[in-house]
């Protein structure tokens, strides 16, 4: 094939920007239920999602077993069957472990990887930097960060971010979850027009696409994939009538899926929609408390069916 009739690479932003889900791990009596997660996928791309996170830590990803963390990646890979971009939620506070992940996940068929940052052991930014460098290093595919401080004690800050992007071509962005529209504005005014910045907050997608962000990775769309989908679709096309309409009829939504850890409450709604066959989670999760489904179910009486 000539030169001149060859298709030009999509570029990662492009490829991972929009609307991409944080797809949850269905359970079923202690056990993955690989017939849920083939219809949560369905459903997701039946309504336009743009992409999707397995095992993320929405996918509790630290109560999987390695075994179990590769066979999602490779389902999930499977059930999407190259109709949007996958990629891996492989991020770990052992950077050994996180190595081994990305690697057997690319031979899975990940598009690409999402690197939370290390929690618990709190790394300084050059621990940070030596940590994603090391991973990003062992693969060619798209290797996307996650910061968010309030689950990992520690962000990534926007000169490690840049430090990164420099070094490493193929960290292509950052998924940012520190609810600071502030430091999203400077990663943005910070990093090269070909690196990509995702929300990771369903609640400030709106405000951080004002300032530049490309879409978000959402934990709502678990459920309301559509209504998700139109609002970072109006957000990037600059209606923020229209984005701003659907943000505050679902405002609520964005608040209460959080009142317990996640993914406790968007899992009981998935439940409750027939999304999948249990709201069950692994400990130290548990279900949500009396008053919480009491919370939830008012919630989801509320929702049309045909969000």
């Amino acid at each position: 094939m000539s030169a001149e009739s060859s298709t030009p690479p999509v570029s990662p932003a492009a490829r991972f920007s929009g609307a991409l889900t944080a797809l949850v791990t269905p359970f079923q009596n202690g056990d993955i239920e690989w017939d849920d997660l083939r219809r949560l996928v369905e459903f997701q791309i039946s309504k336009g999602i743009t992409g999707l996170v397995s095992v993320g830590t929405t996918g509790e990803s630290p109560t999987l077993t390695t075994e179990e963390h590769l066979k999602v990646i490779a389902r999930t890979v499977a059930f999407a069957a190259g109709r949007v971009p996958v990629l891996a939620g492989t991020g770990s506070n052992s950077t050994e472990e996180a190595l081994e992940l990305t690697r057997e996940a690319e031979k899975r068929g990940a598009d690409g990887f999402l690197l939370v940052a290390p929690y618990y052991n709190k790394p300084s930014q050059e621990g940070l930097f030596r940590h994603f460098a090391k991973i990003a290093a062992a693969t060619e595919k798209p290797v996307i960060l996650y910061s968010i401080k309030g689950r990992c004690g520690i962000e990534i800050e926007v000169e490690t971010v840049v430090r990164l992007r420099k070094e490493c071509p193929n960290i292509a962005g950052v998924k940012d979850a520190d609810g600071s529209v502030e430091k999203t504005s400077r990663l943005v005014r910070a990093l090269d027009k070909d690196a990509i910045v995702l929300c990771g907050d369903d609640s400030l997608s709106l405000p951080f696409i004002s300032v530049g962000a490309k879409g978000v990775i959402s934990v709502a769309s678990n459920w309301l994939p559509g209504v998700i989908v139109r609002l970072v679709r109006h957000a990037l096309a600059g209606d923020a009538a229209a984005a701003l309409a659907l943000h505050n009829r679902y405002a609520d939504v964005f608040r209460q899926i959080f009142i317990e850890p996640n993914p406790v409450p968007i899992k009981y709604l998935l439940a409750k929609a027939g999304l999948i066959s249990s709201p069950e989670v692994r400990l130290p999760l548990c279900e949500p408390s009396v008053k919480n489904q009491a919370t939830l179910d008012e919630l989801f009486a509320g929702i049309p069916a045909t969000a």
